[in-house]
């Protein structure tokens, strides 16, 4: 693990910009997307429901959320 800056640690994230990920949507989030996680990482998915399975691929990686769209 890398420190960077103030003590926070620097870890790997469980998902990469463009990958794709079949997942069911466990969650909606306040502003009501879709939310799941992949290894207690969020991910905001618009457009979908509670209970959704769909392919998702990743649009944006963020310090502590990604955002993914729905594909095929």
């Amino acid at each position: 693990m890398r420190f960077k800056g103030r003590g926070r640690r620097t870890l790997p994230k469980p998902v990469a910009l463009g990958q794709e990920y079949d997942v069911e949507i466990s969650e909606i989030s306040r502003r009501g997307d879709g939310l799941v996680r992949i290894q207690g990482f969020v991910i905001f998915v618009p457009g979908t429901q509670k209970g959704d399975k769909v392919r998702i691929k990743i649009t944006k990686v963020g310090r502590s959320y990604a955002i993914g769209e729905v594909v095929g």
